[in-house]
């Protein structure tokens, strides 16, 4: 089939709309596919939030149940004074009251700095710091009971915990063995242990 120019110039503007057509329906499909890819980004975005949400629910119901588990033993062992700052005006008023209670013989005490701790024993604290304060203590006996006396009435107290590091036991030279004067002497050593909670920004204590 043959076209001459007239036929040319009548076919001319139906291949130009044609080919814009199809220039128009190539840049749709595009546009479509570029659409396409970015809701689909999108939701993929949103989908990865929604995990990382639901995942920080999930975490944060666990952490309150186990605020709600532990938060009594918590607000006990500070009642205690086993965390936080050390009371030593405590410790010194119980033994004074045990003193008189139990009516022992003389006790002399002296307490050392504060130090921190870190016992031959396995324990986690996290990042809270022990730390100890040991107290020489002298208790002048009729006999071993009374330092037995002493050590249960300490540990009955509403007190910081301690270890016991060690006891030596002396008899006092001359003494006379009656009620009325001691004739031994424990000396003994006691770890008072307190429990720092992390200071913020790295500070320190």
């Amino acid at each position: 089939m043959k076209f001459n120019q007239q036929d040319l110039k009548m076919l001319r503007n139906p291949l130009i709309g044609f080919g814009v057509a199809l220039i128009l329906l190539t840049l749709l499909v595009s546009y479509a596919e570029n659409r396409k890819n970015t809701a689909e980004q999108a939701l993929q975005a949103q989908q990865s939030q929604l995990n990382q949400a639901r995942q920080r629910f999930q975490t944060s119901g666990q952490e309150k149940e186990s605020i709600i588990k532990y938060l009594p033993v918590y607000q006990h062992m500070i009642s205690d004074g086993f965390i936080g700052e050390e009371r030593r005006i405590e410790w010194v008023d119980n033994l004074r009251s045990i003193h008189q209670q139990k009516k022992l013989f003389n006790i002399n005490y002296s307490i050392g700095m504060q130090e921190e701790y870190k016992p031959t024993f396995a324990l986690n604290v996290g990042a809270f710091k022990l730390h100890r304060s040991v107290m020489k203590l002298e208790l002048a006996m009729l006999h071993e009971g009374d330092l037995l006396t002493l050590i249960e009435a300490l540990d009955a107290q509403q007190t910081a915990p301690f270890i016991l590091r060690q006891c030596e036991i002396t008899r006092l030279s001359g003494a006379k063995i009656n009620a009325l004067n001691p004739n031994m002497l424990a000396s003994c050593e006691l770890d008072w242990l307190t429990i720092r909670e992390p200071q913020a920004n790295g500070a320190t204590p």
